[in-house]
């Protein structure tokens, strides 16, 4: 099984007056447009994604819908093991239970993306920054634990943009 971590697009600023609850946050017009073509470039290069997951907070939600139809899906999950703090092992537990569903896109926050990427590759929580609509590709051969996956590819935003258009070559 193939991991894409994405993280969620350029949201609004954090204002407690705006937003009392940060969870309520979203995506900023232009975050929402970079998004939409950071999730094309993925869907260029992952064209087996059977399922696009979320944290339930508002940024990380509305990237994932971008991603879906992005990648020709109607709609995505929302999973509470993606909220900020929680236990890489939950996730890990969705994963294993989703294993026959295809490749996987995973959209969430960082640090704890960057943490689970490590956590994946390196068998430890060594933080794998993701920037704001960057990604990263993990394979899972086998069993869901740490250590265990292969980093495929690691890429800012601005690369996978390349991506969405044919000119990741220039």
């Amino acid at each position: 099984m193939r991991v894409i971590l994405f993280r969620h697009g350029p949201a609004a600023e954090r204002d407690g007056v705006r937003w009392p609850d940060d969870a309520l946050r979203p995506l900023t017009g232009q975050g929402a447009k970079r998004t939409a073509t950071a999730g094309q470039g993925v869907a260029r290069i992952e064209r087996g994604i059977g399922v696009v997951a979320s944290s339930p907070l508002v940024r990380a939600d509305q990237t994932a819908r971008i991603v879906a139809r992005a990648c020709g899906l109607d709609d995505h999950e929302t999973i509470d093991a993606l909220v900020p703090g929680r236990s890489y092992r939950k996730t890990l537990e969705w994963l294993r239970a989703h294993r026959d569903a295809g490749d996987v896109v995973l959209v969430g926050h960082e640090p704890d993306l960057g943490k689970l990427a490590g956590t994946l590759v390196f068998g430890a929580p060594t933080w794998l920054p993701l920037k704001k609509a960057g990604a990263c590709a993990i394979d899972i051969d086998g069993e869901f634990q740490p250590g265990t996956g292969r980093l495929v590819w690691f890429m800012q935003p601005k690369l996978l943009r390349r991506w969405s258009t044919g000119k990741e070559k220039s």
